[in-house]
């Protein structure tokens, strides 16, 4: 394996093209290279939404791939990006599509995850890797890849970009009249890992009981809008109903609004934190250390231990980092009273 260079780099081709969450782990990084090398010109292949959430991010340069042209789309990132060579390419993906993508980037240096995380071929796209001892959690691990370039990610800072008429439409939707709100993204893009709407609806309930305002919000699929239907018929007390209503440039408004995010392991979990707002997460298909709130997990909901003993048959801490225990009715083991309590928490450090 090639030895970490000394000299500063001209280009680094970045590869993370999903989810929402893991693209915005990826700012600290970018902000990291660019401290530390103000002229490099960063090219990053990335996926069609996720380039939504991100327009606008200084000094990148954006291919966006979407997975849904298949080999075609592969062809055309392979002619757009033909001629051109850059230092370093860092393949933060692990799935094999973002593996084979990787073959249509020139660089000399090709620098992927270590041994025990890699899988789907990851190896043979590589010819470097991340130290063992990255971290547990994504942000730290996506961190790393600066490790080889000879940096380290001591600083970690988001600068999501959001302009001003998102944080104008926001406001707009509710007033700033002293009353606290929670807002409830009840909808992950892995339907195993959202919890039932009769439990959101309950801890809504509880909610507007202590004088808190609740909002939903969430994308416009149809599953989005059936869940949110069905906590607004089970909640019994007025909700704001924001679902499909808001563009990916303004969600991360509308959560820095929020004095408190309620949501299963999901891109608002992320891109809330990133704003600067507390999560209640709920994970049992998930480890929270691995992928709950990077800055603030106190008010998380934690039963993957519960989880791995129940349906793998060993502890959380026996388990391969990234295991997902997506089962039918694993989210169940997290009740009602475990998100009242984690809502109260919050309450309690937080009183008006």
């Amino acid at each position: 394996m090639p030895q970490p260079h000394t000299d500063p780099p001209r280009s680094i081709c970045l590869l993370r093209l999903s989810a929402l969450g893991d693209v915005t782990h990826v700012l600290p990084l970018v902000h990291t290279l660019q401290r530390a090398w103000p002229g490099v010109a960063l090219t990053w292949i990335i996926g069609k939404g996720e380039q939504r959430l991100l327009e606008g991010l200084p000094g990148v340069e954006f291919i966006v791939y979407d997975k849904k042209t298949g080999r075609e789309g592969m062809r055309a990132l392979r002619r757009e990006l033909a001629g051109r060579d850059f230092d370093a390419v860092l393949l933060m993906q692990l799935a094999l599509r973002a593996n084979l993508l990787s073959r249509a980037v020139t660089a000399r240096r090709r620098i992927g995850y270590d041994r025990a995380r890699s899988k789907e071929l990851h190896g043979l796209f590589i010819n470097e890797r991340i130290p063992a001892d990255a971290g547990h959690h994504v942000l730290d691990v996506l961190g790393a890849f600066a490790r080889p370039l000879g940096l380290r990610q001591q600083q970690v800072e988001w600068r999501l970009p959001v302009p001003d008429d998102a944080r104008d439409w926001a406001r707009a939707q509710w007033p700033d009249d002293g009353r606290p709100t929670l807002v409830v993204s009840p909808c992950s893009s892995h339907p195993l890992r959202n919890w039932s709407a009769e439990r959101n609806a309950a801890v809504a309930a509880h909610a507007v009981a202590q004088g808190w305002r609740v909002v939903l919000c969430g994308g416009r699929s149809q599953l989005e809008r059936d869940t949110a239907d069905a906590i607004l018929a089970a909640a019994g007390v007025p909700l704001l109903d924001l679902v499909g209503k808001d563009t990916l440039k303004q969600l991360p408004a509308l959560l820095e609004r929020a004095d408190l995010v309620m949501t299963p392991d999901s891109g608002p979990t992320h891109i809330a934190n990133a704003m600067g707002t507390k999560v209640l997460g709920l994970h049992a298909a998930t480890d929270p250390e691995r992928s709950g709130p990077y800055s603030d997990r106190r008010y998380c909901v934690d039963r993957y231990d519960d989880a791995a003993r129940r349906f793998l048959g060993k502890p959380a801490a026996d388990l391969r980092w990234g295991t997902k225990i997506e089962r039918d009715g694993v989210m169940d083991l997290i009740t009602v009273d475990d998100a009242i309590a984690a809502f109260e928490r919050y309450r309690a450090d937080h009183p008006r």
